[in-house]
């Protein structure tokens, strides 16, 4: 939402300006709840670039328009209609997104964001991997791509992989949305702060001192936290470490099948619904992401396996089922978990010939 009452913002789907102390970056494209498109992107880099070396600007504030969410994710349309025509779009915009959030990663300034509302995929990129994270009652945070036939991305199986115990495996595997209290637990976002607060909340980050640092930014965050409420994740930490700690999606499955309790249920439902391909490359990237040293491996794991999606039948089915006749009845190919061998999964861990980084 557009907290500040300031004309200094200027663009289009994104808007950037200084306030005060501030600069501000507003994704401006709430008809879809603000989905990121290569032009986006690249107006948020721009903005970066110009806050980065300037005294007066102390911190960043990354927030979004409308009252439905922060950002939905990356535009899932384009990517169907250009792995379609195989003209290379899809590759760029991710080229241009996952460097920019290896950047937010590494930014040198505070990076604050409101996480307000609807914040999935790309949504994530451009939050969790800020410095200072603040989730509220809205906050509905996911990374749902087993559900069209992807994987987590953004940089995405960094931060699962961090996630305390096998609470990243859950959220990865199942794509379900998450609280802002399971936000906090598991490590993606780190202040809960009652929406009515934010505006008073970025009046007064516009007023930080020039030279105001992390720590400064913090303690002005805290003055407006407070703890969140409910959440499923810590009630059942026992249970989602013991069912999710196995390295094959087989024996979780069967883990949870065991289970009798309601949570273990749904959550053994929500898996069964997914992409059993997406769910065996998942697994398989995030026990690797465990081993990687830094976010920018991930990222060029990740960049490298959706070179191998865009040739995988369920990505086009599960966008089709999702967007294009929004049936939300996918045929997953192979339609079983037993049909999908080493030599499925395999394709997607092959360098790319274009990487990232380097």
């Amino acid at each position: 939402m557009h907290y500040l009452t300031t004309t200094d913002l200027a663009g289009e789907d994104v808007l950037s300006g200084r306030n005060g102390a501030l600069g501000v970056i507003l994704l401006n494209r709430p008809r879809v709840l603000n989905s990121l498109s290569l032009a986006m992107v690249q107006a948020i880099d721009a903005a970066l670039d110009r806050f980065e070396p300037d005294p007066a600007v102390a911190a960043v504030l990354m927030t979004g328009e409308g009252e439905r969410g922060l950002c939905a994710g990356g535009d899932i349309r384009t990517f169907y209609e250009s792995g379609k025509a195989g003209d290379g779009r899809a590759a760029d915009f991710l080229r241009a997104e996952y460097r920019m959030n290896a950047r937010i990663a590494a930014f040198p300034k505070p990076y604050v964001v409101f996480m307000e509302g609807i914040t999935m995929g790309g949504g994530v990129g451009v939050s969790s991997h800020g410095s200072h994270r603040v989730v509220t009652g809205t906050t509905k945070l996911a990374m749902p791509e087993t559900g069209i036939g992807f994987f987590p991305d953004i940089g995405a199986t960094w931060l699962l992989a961090k996630a305390p115990g096998e609470l990243g495996t859950l959220m990865g595997l199942t794509g379900e949305a998450v609280a802002a209290a399971d936000a906090i637990e598991a490590g993606f976002a780190d202040w809960f702060v009652p929406a009515e607060a934010l505006g008073t909340l970025a009046e007064r980050l516009t007023a930080l001192g020039t030279g105001a640092g992390a720590a400064e930014v913090s303690a002005l965050i805290g003055e407006f936290a407070t703890p969140a409420p409910g959440g499923e994740f810590a009630e059942n930490r026992a249970l989602i470490d013991r069912c999710f700690g196995f390295d094959t999606v087989e024996e979780i499955e069967a883990a949870l099948a065991a289970e009798t309790s309601p949570f273990a249920t749904k959550v053994h439902s929500a898996m069964l619904a997914k992409s059993p391909t997406s769910l065996k490359v998942t697994l398989a990237l995030l026990r690797a992401a465990r081993r990687s040293p830094d976010l920018e491996t991930c990222l060029e794991r990740e960049f490298a396996a959706t070179a191998q999606i865009l040739h995988t039948p369920d990505f086009y089915e599960g966008i089709r089922a999702a967007i294009i006749d929004k049936d939300r009845n996918p045929k997953w190919s192979p339609a079983s978990l037993d049909a999908i061998g080493p030599d499925i999964v395999a394709p997607f861990f092959r360098p790319h010939p274009k990487p990232l980084f380097g």
